[in-house]
């Protein structure tokens, strides 16, 4: 469920604001009641119209990228940055999309971007506890201990976090650098590399190589492509 408003907006009616004058001076009907309460809800299944001319609303689309290093994850950057959205432009994508959640500027990996606002409010949800799989390059040894301060939790902001899996993959003694897998179910602001920093190992790459039943296969960095159907029911029955 999305606000009205948003609603109009994106569909290009007028902008958040003007869209809420429509509904307030009762221009806007849902399913064929007017309606002049701001925020009211609507879902992709009813029924919007503005004087009477029916809300033209895009198909859902969803896509799956491998996001490269040294792109935003946004659809706009105020800097003038490459966005991931820029990559979908770049191959003609028309759809006004956004990517679900957000990956750090110099991290790697998976990243879906749809316009399917109600299934990204709810994979980004908390209670919904979507899997994450990361890969860590991280300074120092990671010892046993470490690895099981990851699984239990660890306080950042004075909260912990929640259960994690983590497996150590590859050691450098010589480089003193080590390689570790972590599933988090959570998306806090930069929680991988604080919850390495907690335990005294920072973060020197990050890869998130899984997003709930999604994985990169065949996709090279920079390189994206649709959802089968099939995932697109997985994501929603999660």
């Amino acid at each position: 469920m999305e606000r009205l408003q948003k609603v109009m907006a994106e569909a290009g009616v007028a902008s958040r604001r003007a869209s809420e004058k429509l509904i307030a001076a009762g221009y806007v009907t849902v399913n064929g009641q007017t309606v002049t309460t701001l925020g009211t809800k609507v879902s992709a299944q009813d029924k919007v119209e503005v004087d009477g001319v029916p809300l033209h609303r895009e198909k859902a689309v969803y896509y799956l990228l491998n996001k490269p290093r040294g792109v935003i994850s946004s659809a706009h950057d105020e800097k003038g940055r490459r966005t991931v959205v820029d990559i979908l432009r770049d191959d003609e994508i028309q759809e006004r999309v956004y990517p679900v959640g957000r990956l750090d500027y110099d991290t790697t990996g998976i990243l879906l971007l749809t316009n399917d606002g109600d299934l990204a409010n709810k994979l980004m949800h908390p209670k919904y506890e979507v899997a994450k799989t990361y890969i860590a390059k991280v300074k120092g040894l990671v010892s046993n201990d470490d690895l099981k301060q990851l699984r239990l939790g660890v306080k950042i902001d004075g909260r912990r976090t929640k259960p994690a899996k983590s497996r150590l993959k590859e050691t450098d003694r010589v480089k003193k650098t080590s390689i570790v897998q972590l599933t988090i179910h959570e998306g806090h602001y930069h929680q991988v590399k604080r919850m390495f920093e907690a335990v005294g190992h920072p973060v020197i790459k990050l890869h998130r190589e899984t997003y709930g039943p999604l994985n990169l296969q065949g996709l090279q960095p920079g390189e994206f492509r649709e959802l089968k159907p099939e995932e697109v029911r997985q994501l929603k029955q999660h």
